[in-house]
């Protein structure tokens, strides 16, 4: 080997006596390279660096097991998994790699009695080793080999899903997984709009961070709280979920390789368990729609989520106020079909955020609102220049906040914060009047 050719390797196929008078004694190699070439090097020098090991204290960093984990973890899990991954004879389920040679057969019929076995339990969620008492697989095997033959078998199979936390193998039949789990709701589809960025101000950056929507492209925090409360806006009211977003996403079960993971919600008021669902891919968590019923919560509600007492539960909250009976906007039918906004008297019963509370007066003439934006493509800036016309009718100044703006924006249309202030900083007809409120010129060209 010769790390002085980039580390290359070579044979040795001949070796004669040197000669050269000014050196000691030596031989001189012929080294045959994979690409047939062939060249000398002096060999069996008496004095080399080579010859020498580096010389490393015994108090190096680097000899120590728990610096190297700690510091390169990153990289060798990576160069490791890349390696298994090129490797056909190894197999991988939920992060636990296995040789393909040793795994126990698992046939038609075996899947057909776990299929069978969740149905009985409402889809799951079931250990593997749950199902391995109705599977009759070979007896007087290793039971970690059976589990991991079973574990793998359900995952080539598209009915079954892997919906563990890391560390936590649990099976779910696909087909009764809720509608809002296989599919992304429509209100929470996004489609990409392309903006300027770089035009976005410190302020209008400090409120995408406050904001937290999942979509904003915003670093990781590195402190990270084991409470955080979120604001509801009407996409996530409306489908019964939460946005996975940096803020929220360490408070969730996370998984290695499953892209939804079952988990359970406790009630933080009444302690009533019932269960949530992570959709790591899309970034949401699904399953609080009768929640948000009960406590009749709006969007611009204050929501606070915390980590649960036990591995796999996490803690809602709603912030709660003394009932009464309060100004607040309000979505309307207008004449023409589409949507006007009003102030209106409604009992509330839940803490909200004064700029974003929106009431909607009727839900299923909103969703055929939704319907049709998905039918025709109504250009984005046209939306942002009719909502902010409309609420700006409910301000004597017609001064609109930016967080206003895109609370309403997304009763219509799902979109981060972000696309909306980048159009408010580089259009003229948005006219900043302070503290990130605009007004809306008269003379508009859209």
């Amino acid at each position: 080997v010769f790390p002085a050719l980039n580390w290359r390797q070579g044979k040795v196929i001949d070796a004669r006596q040197g000669n050269n008078p000014d050196m000691d004694a030596f031989e001189v190699i012929t080294v045959a390279f994979d690409s047939d070439e062939q060249r000398q090097f002096a060999a069996d020098l008496a004095e080399h660096k080579l010859n020498e090991p580096p010389q490393i204290p015994k108090d190096d960093p680097l000899l120590n097991p728990d610096v190297i984990s700690e510091s390169y973890r990153k990289q060798l899990v990576n160069q490791l998994e890349e390696g298994l991954e090129s490797q056909p004879e190894f197999v991988r389920i939920a992060g636990r790699w296995f040789p393909r040679a040793l795994l126990v057969e698992v046939n038609e019929g075996h899947l057909n009695l776990a299929e069978a076995v969740l149905d009985m339990a409402g889809g799951g969620p079931l250990p593997t080793s749950d199902l391995l008492k109705e599977v009759e697989l070979p007896e007087g095997l290793n039971p970690k080999l059976l589990e991991f033959s079973l574990d793998l078998a359900l995952q080539e199979d598209p009915r079954f899903d892997e919906v563990g936390p890391a560390g936590k193998v649990l099976w779910f039949l696909k087909k009764l997984e809720p509608e809002g789990v296989q599919e992304t709701p429509i209100y929470l589809q996004y489609i990409p709009t392309d903006y300027d960025r770089s035009v976005l101000t410190r302020e209008m950056l400090d409120l995408e961070k406050k904001l937290e929507d999942e979509l904003s492209p915003l670093p990781e925090e590195g402190t990270r709280s084991a409470s955080v409360s979120v604001t509801l806006i009407y996409p996530h009211w409306r489908a019964g979920t939460l946005p996975l977003s940096n803020q929220l996403r360490h408070l969730f079960p996370t998984a290695y390789e499953a892209p939804r993971i079952r988990f359970v919600l406790v009630d933080g008021d009444t302690g009533r368990k019932f269960p949530g669902w992570v959709v790591r891919n899309k970034h949401y968590v699904y399953g609080l729609g009768e929640w948000y019923a009960e406590k009749k919560l709006i969007p611009g509600s204050l929501v606070r989520v915390q980590i649960g007492k036990y591995p796999g539960e996490v803690v809602i909250s709603a912030e709660g106020r003394r009932s009464g009976r309060e100004w607040l906007r309000t979505v309307l039918l207008g004449k023409d079909g589409g949507i006007v906004y009003g102030m209106l008297k409604h009992l509330v019963s839940a803490t909200y955020d004064e700029r974003m509370a929106i009431v909607i007066s009727d839900v299923e003439m909103l969703d055929e609102i939704w319907n049709k934006q998905t039918q025709k493509s109504v250009p984005f800036e046209r939306v942002i220049v009719d909502t902010l016309r409309e609420i700006a009718k409910l301000n004597p100044q017609g001064h609109v906040h930016a967080s206003e703006l895109y609370a309403a924006v997304n009763t219509v249309r799902r979109c981060p914060p972000g696309p909306i202030m980048s159009l408010l900083a580089s259009r003229p007809w948005f006219v900043h009047v302070g503290d990130l409120h605009f007004r809306l010129e008269d003379k508009v060209e859209v």
